[in-house]
C-alpha cells in the first residue's frame, strides 16, 4: 500500500484545463477534475482516482456541494428561518493561468428580491492549483445601505458525498467509525427520539447499528479543534477532507462548538451557526447597516492508497492531518485574488505577556499559564463569544503567559483572555488599532479576577466546562457504541439528563462540603425531573456547609460561573428551608441547547451574589440553588464554578 494522487502532478501538457459551457464549468489539473452549475456555482461532480462523482446527487432534498445560508427577518424568534443555497446569478473567471483558476459565481441583491433571499450580495469563489490534489473555496458576504434589516442564523459549506462508497467517517484521534446509513435514520428502520436530530436504529440495513442512538452532535468539536474532517471510501480507496488552516472568519471564540461531520454522508465546514449558543449567536443587521466578510478560504483535499487493507483508514487519517499542519503553515494564503482576503504584508501583530493577582492565593503576580488570548471587536467583558460580524484571532499563552497573535486582520479591537483555574473575564481597558505591517508590543498586563474576600469554600475547577462534574453511564438502550470506551467523551452519549431522576428519584441532589467530592456528587447538570407522563419538576440542589463563627459586618459573596444555560431561571436561597422570595434571580437565560446536543459546555455565565451576614447561622447552613423552568426536560444549566467568600476584612489570606 502507497499514497497516490496526492503529489503526482498534472497530466497531458501539465498545465490547468477550463472548460466554460452554457449551463456548466468544468475544471482540471489532471488529479482531479470538477464541475460547477453555471452561473449558479452548485459543485455538481468531483472526479477523482478512477470514481466518476464522489458527490451524492439522489438526495431528496440536498445534493452535490454549496454554499448555503439561513436567514429570517427582523424580530423573528429562534434560530431557523428561511433556507438559502446561495446560487450565483453570474458567472465570471477571475484567473486562468498555469498555476492557478479562480471562478466567481456571484448574486448582487436587489429590491425585487425582498422577502425572497437574504439582503446579502455574495460572490463565491473557488480556486485550484496545478498540481494539488484538492481545491480551495472562500465567499464575499456583503452588505450595502440600500438592503434592510435582517438575521442571519447560519452560513456554511456543505458537501453531500456519495451514499454507496463514502461509510467512514474520521474527524478527530478517537471518533472514527463506519457509519450507519441515511435510509437508516427513518421510519420504520428508525425511531426519532427527543429530537428530530437523535434517532434509535431499530432495524438497520447492517445489523451491527442496530440498537445505537445516532445523532450529529455526537460528532461536534471545539472551534479551536476543528481542522480536519471528512470521509473514507473504501473501493476505490479515497478520503475527503474539509480542512479549516484558520478560524478567524467564525463566530463566537475559540472554544465555540460546531458540527463536523455526519451521516448523509455529510462533511461541513461552518462559518456562521447558533449551535451552542442559540439565539445570542443569531447576526442581527439592521436597515442599511454596511457590512462585508470574508468565510474560508477552506482546502476540501483529497487523498487516496493503492490498495485497502486494514491500515488504509489510519493512513489516510494520518496523511490528511499532515496536509493541514501544511494548510495552517501557509496561512493567510497568498494566491487568492480578491481584494477583500488580506495577504500576509497587510495585516499586523500584537504580542505581550498575562498574569493574574489575586491577593488571596499570592501575594505577587501569577503568570497565565495557558491562557487564551484573543482580539475581537470591541465590547463588553467575555462579548467575544457572542460577537458574529467581525474577525476574531485567538492564541494561548506560554508557560511564562507570553503570548503573540499574528496574521491579524486590520481593524480597532480588544484584547479578551481567560485564565484556567481563575474565574471571569479579562478584557483590556482601551481599543487596540491594528495596522498593516503594525507590530504592537503590549507589555505587561494583569487581569484582577473578581474577589471581595478568602475562599471557605468551592466546587469545581473554574475552566469554563462541567467535565470534572459526575457524568453517568449512559442508558444501555441509548448508546453510541463509538463513545463507549472513550471517557473523555463521556458526556456526548445520548438522554444522559433523564439519568439525574434514576440517581435523584425522591430528593435532588445534596452536597455536603467537606464530605462530598464533586467529581462524584455533583451531576453534570442541572435538570428538570420527569413526573408522569409529561410533566416536569423543577429541581433545587442544596449546598450544605459550616461556619465557625459569622463575621459581625460585611457581606459573603457567592460566585456562580455557568457552563451552560437553556431557558433556564436560577435562584439562590440561603437557609429557611430554602423557602420564600429568592436573594438572587438570573431571569431567563440561555439557549444554547447544549444538554441536547451532547456538550459539556455552552455559554459562559457569571453571576456574583452578595449576602448579608444575618442570613447564616453559626454551624449549619445551607445554600439552595433552584432552576426554576419546568416545561421541558431540557431546560437546565450546566456548572462550572462554585465559591463562597467570606467578608473582605475578615478574611484570611490563603497559601
Amino acid at each position: 500500500m502507497f499514497l497516490v494522487n496526492s503529489l503526482r502532478k498534472s497530466s497531458g501538457n501539465g498545465l490547468l484545463q477550463l472548460e466554460v459551457q452554457q449551463d456548466y464549468v468544468v475544471l482540471d489539473n489532471g488529479l482531479l477534475q470538477l464541475t460547477f452549475t453555471k452561473p449558479g456555482g452548485h459543485l455538481i461532480c468531483i472526479r477523482y482516482n478512477g470514481l466518476d462523482n464522489l458527490l451524492e446527487l439522489h438526495n431528496p432534498l440536498l445534493n452535490g456541494g454549496f454554499w448555503d445560508l439561513n436567514w429570517s427577518k427582523p424580530g423573528t424568534s429562534g434560530t431557523r428561518g428561511e433556507f438559502d443555497v446561495a446560487n450565483g446569478t453570474d458567472f465570471q473567471v477571475v484567473v486562468q493561468n498555469e498555476e492557478q483558476v479562480e471562478l466567481s459565481f456571484t448574486r448582487k441583491w436587489d429590491a425585487s428580491m425582498l422577502g425572497q433571499y437574504a439582503p446579502l450580495s455574495i460572490d463565491k469563489r473557488f480556486i485550484m492549483l496545478c498540481g494539488s490534489s484538492g481545491f480551495y473555496s472562500y465567499a464575499i458576504y456583503q452588505r450595502d445601505e440600500t438592503m434592510p434589516a435582517f438575521y442571519l442564523n447560519e452560513a456554511r459549506i456543505a458537501l453531500m458525498l456519495n451514499i454507496e462508497k463514502f461509510v467512514y467517517m474520521a474527524m478527530s484521534d478517537d471518533r472514527q467509525r463506519r457509519l450507519p446509513r441515511p435510509e437508516d435514520r427513518v421510519p420504520p428502520r428508525g425511531r426519532e427520539l427527543a429530537f428530530p436530530e437523535a434517532v434509535l436504529l431499530v432495524d438497520p440495513i447492517e445489523p451491527e447499528f442496530k440498537g445505537e442512538v445516532d445523532d450529529k452532535y455526537q460528532y461536534s468539536c471545539e472551534n479551536k479543534d476543528n481542522k480536519v474532517h471528512g470521509f473514507i471510501c473504501t473501493d476505490p480507496t479515497i478520503g475527503l477532507w474539509q480542512i479549516s488552516p484558520s478560524n478567524e472568519f467564525r463566530t463566537g471564540g475559540p472554544i465555540k462548538q460546531d458540527l463536523t461531520s455526519h451521516v448523509n454522508p455529510t462533511t461541513l465546514a461552518m462559518f456562521v451557526s447558533t449551535h451552542y449558543g442559540g439565539e445570542d449567536l443569531v447576526v442581527k443587521f439592521g436597515d442599511g447597516e454596511e457590512w462585508k466578510k470574508v468565510f474560508g478560504p477552506v482546502f476540501i483535499y483529497l487523498n487516496s492508497v493503492s490498495d485497502y487493507t486494514n491500515d488504509s483508514n489510519a493512513f489516510l487519517w494520518s496523511d490528511a492531518k499532515d496536509q493541514m499542519k501544511k494548510e495552517v503553515e501557509k496561512w493567510p494564503y497568498s494566491f487568492p485574488v480578491s481584494e477583500d482576503f488580506l495577504h500576509v504584508d497587510q495585516r499586523g501583530s500584537v504580542c505581550g505577556r498575562l498574569f493574574a493577582q489575586d491577593r488571596y492565593i499570592s501575594e505577587g503576580k501569577i503568570a497565565a499559564k495557558g491562557a487564551f488570548v484573543g482580539l475581537a471587536p470591541p465590547g463588553k467583558d467575555g462579548s467575544f463569544q457572542k460577537e458574529a460580524k467581525g474577525y476574531q484571532f485567538w492564541v494561548n499563552a506560554d508557560d511564562d503567559g507570553y503570548f503573540k497573535i499574528t496574521n491579524i486582520r486590520p481593524g480597532v479591537y480588544n484584547i479578551y483572555a481567560w485564565v484556567p483555574g481563575f474565574i471571569g473575564d479579562y478584557r483590556c481597558d482601551k481599543d487596540i488599532v491594528v495596522a498593516p505591517g503594525s507590530s504592537i508590543d503590549l507589555g505587561d498586563l494583569v487581569y484582577f479576577p473578581p474577589r471581595n474576600g478568602a475562599t471557605l469554600w468551592e466546587i469545581g475547577i473554574p475552566d469554563r466546562s462541567a467535565a470534572e462534574f459526575y457524568v453517568p453511564d449512559p442508558d444501555p438502550m441509548y448508546i453510541n457504541k463509538l463513545l463507549v470506551n472513550l471517557p473523555s467523551h463521556r458526556f456526548r452519549q445520548y438522554g444522559l439528563w433523564q439519568r439525574y431522576a434514576d440517581l435523584y428519584p425522591n430528593q435532588d441532589l445534596v452536597y455536603t462540603i467537606g464530605t462530598s467530592d464533586y467529581k462524584k456528587d455533583w451531576f453534570y447538570a442541572q435538570v428538570t425531573r420527569k413526573i408522569g407522563e409529561s410533566a416536569y419538576k423543577a429541581t433545587t440542589w442544596q449546598i450544605k456547609f459550616e461556619l465557625d463563627e459569622i463575621a459581625e459586618s460585611g457581606k459573603y459573596t457567592l460566585r456562580i460561573a455557568l457552563a451552560s444555560a437553556t431557558f433556564s431561571i436560577l435562584e439562590v436561597r440561603v437557609n429557611k428551608n430554602g423557602l420564600g422570595e429568592a436573594l438572587f434571580s438570573s431571569g431567563l437565560i440561555g439557549s444554547d441547547n447544549t444538554i441536547t446536543r451532547h456538550g459539556i459546555h455552552g455559554l459562559y455565565w457569571q453571576f456574583n451574589v452578595e449576602m448579608e451576614t444575618s442570613l447564616f447561622n453559626e454551624g449549619d447552613n445551607t445554600i439552595y440553588l433552584t432552576q426554576a423552568r419546568n416545561f421541558s426536560a431540557l431546560h437546565g444549566v450546566m456548572y462550572d464554578y462554585v465559591r463562597l467568600e467570606a467578608p473582605s476584612f475578615t478574611s484570611n489570606k490563603l497559601a
